[in-house]
């Protein structure tokens, strides 16, 4: 089976860049902060609870050359994204790109207790809540500085749905992102470029907590490309969405699912 992420070139993608990647203390989060580290950005690694996890990225990127520092933010808290914004702008200067990859765990730890009511609340808070507000809270910003470019995280079933009470609720939540992504982006043209990641099926700890065995592999054999994705292929089209090499891309939604199909 074919699966490389070796790099064509050593050129830094991202050089001169400063980024905020939200949630990045673990799982795509943390590739996206790792890749675009390793691209010349100026990274900044925000956590809620992980603090440990997050200061072991920064370490990481240090340790590989780079620069980066963790920041803990609640985004469900608009209170606590302008403490982000405001730490993240006085150790970058400016913010050139932002990814908003925080979102609820309803499916892991304690969430498979909750009611539905409970994750629903939870999912609107981090996901679409949080999500809406670190945009408009940094829109203005990069319009007002000449430019930028802000990367939302949906879902590849967004569009098709799928049955049962937990994607039912991550569908509405994710969709919600989705038209408010696009909105953002006509608003905020041309200066802010806005796009959205619909990652599928993704191998990480929480994907594997939260699936029993013969769901993954049924998973497996529904995918054309016959395997889970990987964090780095998530971080790998984030990195294109916000280098210069996308600078005519904006408004859109990318599938990164192996190419399955409902």
């Amino acid at each position: 089976m074919y699966r490389s992420h070796a790099p064509v070139t050593c050129e830094q993608r991202l050089a001169n860049k400063t980024a905020v990647v939200t949630g990045a203390s673990s799982g795509i989060g943390r590739a996206i902060a790792l890749l675009f580290a390793r691209h010349g950005g100026q990274v900044i690694v925000n956590y809620r609870r992980s603090k440990a996890q997050a200061e072991e990225v920064v370490e990481e990127i240090i340790r590989n050359g780079g620069q980066a520092r963790a920041i803990q933010a609640d985004i469900s808290k608009s209170e606590e994204i302008d403490r982000l914004v405001n730490s993240a702008l006085e150790t970058l200067g400016r913010i050139h790109i932002w990814v908003n990859n925080a979102g609820a765990d309803i499916l892991t730890g304690p969430g498979p207790q909750l009611s539905h009511r409970e994750k629903l609340d939870q999912l609107i808070a981090v996901d679409l809540r949080g999500t809406i507000l670190c945009c408009w809270r940094i829109a203005p910003l990069m319009k007002k500085a000449g430019g930028g470019v802000i990367l939302n995280m949906s879902w590849d079933h967004v569009l098709h749905g799928m049955p049962d009470p937990n994607p039912e609720m991550f569908a509405a939540v994710k969709g919600g992102v989705l038209s408010f992504s696009k909105s953002l982006a006509r608003s905020y043209a041309p200066e802010v470029r806005v796009n959205e990641l619909a990652p599928g099926w993704i191998e990480t700890s929480f994907a594997k907590e939260a699936m029993a065995s013969e769901a993954y592999q049924a998973v497996v054999e529904a995918t054309p490309l016959q395997r889970f994705g990987t964090p780095e292929d998530v971080a790998y089209a984030a990195l294109y969405l916000v280098s210069d090499e996308a600078s005519f891309i904006t408004g859109q939604h990318l599938n990164i699912n192996g190419g399955m199909v409902s």
